[in-house]
């Protein structure tokens, strides 16, 4: 290649990654949002969290085009077309946390018509911040290639788990003891799978960050898990 098309090729790549990087702000916002709408019974920023997902639909699809664009005009290889994948792999998992969030919102709607339960709501606060740090640290990792990082929020898997089973066990005894909070408990289940699952895609991302860096899968034939009550 002439100097001019490498330079060209690098500022595709740029742009592809800084495409990705603003995904990540808009799937963080999204996530940050339907927490506080859950959290504080907002009814107004729950209806915008649903409302706002189709942004990360058409993010997705747009750097998904730029990759597969480039992958057919420029044929990037070894690290270049890592990068290329990374971006498009990263990008689905970001539109599969979008979509978990407008869960989360669409629940709140139905949540907020119940009485408030203080105790499991600050669970579900507790959960919930747990996971948005986590995916921050990784959007962080893949942003500034930090392999350390992302190895960290890779093995740091199995502590949303455990406020997983802990927040499934303590709603479990809320619906036994009493049955007029078996629907609202039911919806804040919801909630906390959808988190959990929030959880597992920015394991995810970590591993495609890992992937992308070093060009080897992680060591680890599996990744840490000890949610015993997923199916």
């Amino acid at each position: 290649m002439t100097e001019h098309t490498l330079k060209s090729f690098e500022e595709e790549l740029n742009k592809l990654s800084a495409e990705c990087a603003r995904m990540g702000g808009l799937t963080e916002a999204q996530v940050a949002d339907a927490l506080t709408a859950v959290v504080k019974r907002n009814q107004d920023l729950a209806t915008s969290v649903v409302t706002r997902d189709d942004k990360l639909d058409v993010a997705e699809r747009e750097i998904e085009r730029r990759a597969i664009r480039l992958i057919a005009l420029r044929q990037p290889m070894a690290d270049d077309l890592r990068r290329t994948v990374a971006a498009m792999k990263i990008a689905n998992n970001l539109e599969r946390c979008g979509d978990l969030a407008k869960n989360i919102a669409k629940r709140t709607l139905a949540i907020i018509e119940a009485d408030p339960m203080t105790q499991l709501t600050r669970s579900i606060d507790r959960m919930g911040k747990l996971v948005l740090t986590r995916l921050t640290a990784v959007l962080d990792a893949y942003a500034r290639q930090d392999l350390e990082r992302a190895l960290a929020v890779w093995s740091q898997d199995e502590d949303v788990d455990e406020h997983y089973n802990s927040l499934f066990r303590e709603l479990l005894t809320y619906m036994m003891g009493d049955p007029r909070t078996i629907t609202a408990c039911a919806h804040l289940l919801f909630v906390a799978k959808n988190l959990e699952r929030i959880g597992d895609h920015a394991t995810n991302i970590a591993e495609i960050v890992h992937y992308q860096i070093t060009g080897e899968d992680m060591i680890a034939p599996v990744r840490p898990k000890t949610d015993a009550l997923s199916a």
